[in-house]
C-alpha cells in the first residue's frame, strides 16, 4: 500500500514545479498564471532503499542453497510514494473562492501535506494573494482549518443527538474529542498540534480532518539565499 502526498499552496508558488522535479520528468503544466492545474496532476515515484538489493541477495543465496520447490524472488519491489500536483489554493476556498470546495476534496483524500511557500522575487511570476512566506503559510492554514470546523460544526449536533437516546461510550469520548479539535481549530492551530492520543484519531477517522494530516513546509526561494543567516529565519514557518 502506497503513501500518498498532496502538493499545495497558493497558486504560482512552484507547486508544479516541485512535482516535476520529484517525478524526474515534465509531467505537469507549470505556468505563470493561476489555476493551470484544475485536476490533480498524479505521479508515483520509488523510494529509494539500498537495503533492498541486500536483502534480495541474501535470500537468493539462501533459497539458492535450500530452495527444493520454493519461488525463487526475481523481482525488487520497492515503496512508492503517490503524489498528487493539486490545484492552487486562494484565500475564502473554504466559502468556495477558486476551486473551493473541489480543492480540498482533493486534498481530503490524500495521507500527507506537503506545502509549498513562495520566497523567491521574480517580478515576472505572478503573485496571487499573499506577499511573503509567512502569509503563504497563514493563508493555507486558515482555509484548513476553516474547512474542518465546517465539518466539526456539522458532526457535534449529529452526536449530541445520539447521546440523548443512547449512552455509547465511543460516542462520547468521540463528542469530548471533537470539541477539543474545535476548541484548538478557534485558536488558529492545527489539529496536529494536539498530538492525539491513536485511539483518539481512530474514533475521529471518519471525519478526514485536513488540518490533522501530516505536513512538510517547502519553501520554494532563490538560490542566492540559501545562506546560513537567511535559512535561520525559515524555523517561523513551523
Amino acid at each position: 500500500m502506497s503513501l500518498s502526498i498532496g502538493i499545495v499552496g497558493l497558486p504560482n508558488v512552484g507547486k508544479s514545479t516541485l512535482f516535476n522535479a520529484l517525478l524526474k520528468r515534465q509531467a505537469a503544466l507549470a505556468a505563470n498564471y493561476p489555476f493551470a492545474t484544475i485536476e490533480p496532476n498524479t505521479g508515483i515515484v520509488d523510494v529509494p532503499d539500498p537495503r533492498l538489493n541486500i536483502l534480495a541477495q541474501f535470500v537468493r543465496n539462501d533459497y539458492g542453497n535450500k530452495a527444493g520447490d520454493r519461488q525463487i524472488p526475481e523481482k525488487i519491489i520497492p515503496a512508492v510514494v503517490q503524489f498528487y500536483d493539486i490545484a492552487g489554493l486562494v484565500k475564502g476556498a473554504s466559502q468556495g473562492e477558486g476551486l473551493g470546495n473541489e480543492f480540498l476534496g482533493h486534498i481530503r483524500g490524500v495521507d500527507a501535506i506537503v506545502q509549498v511557500v513562495r520566497d523567491f522575487t521574480d517580478e515576472n511570476v505572478i503573485r496571487a494573494g499573499a506577499t511573503n512566506p509567512e502569509e503563504d503559510v497563514q493563508t493555507i492554514n486558515t482555509e484548513l482549518i476553516l474547512a474542518d470546523l465546517q465539518s466539526l460544526e456539522k458532526k457535534i449536533p449529529i452526536l449530541e443527538k445520539e447521546l440523548k437516546t443512547a449512552k455509547d461510550p465511543d460516542s462520547q469520548r468521540k463528542l469530548q474529542v471533537i470539541t477539543k479539535v474545535r476548541e484548538t481549530l478557534n485558536r488558529g492551530e492545527l489539529a496536529l498540534s494536539l498530538n492525539l492520543e491513536k485511539e483518539d484519531e481512530i474514533l475521529i477517522k471518519d471525519l478526514n480532518l485536513l488540518t490533522l494530516k501530516p505536513m512538510i513546509i517547502v519553501l520554494n526561494t532563490d538560490e542566492s539565499k540559501l545562506s546560513t543567516q537567511d535559512t535561520q529565519n525559515i524555523t517561523i514557518l513551523g
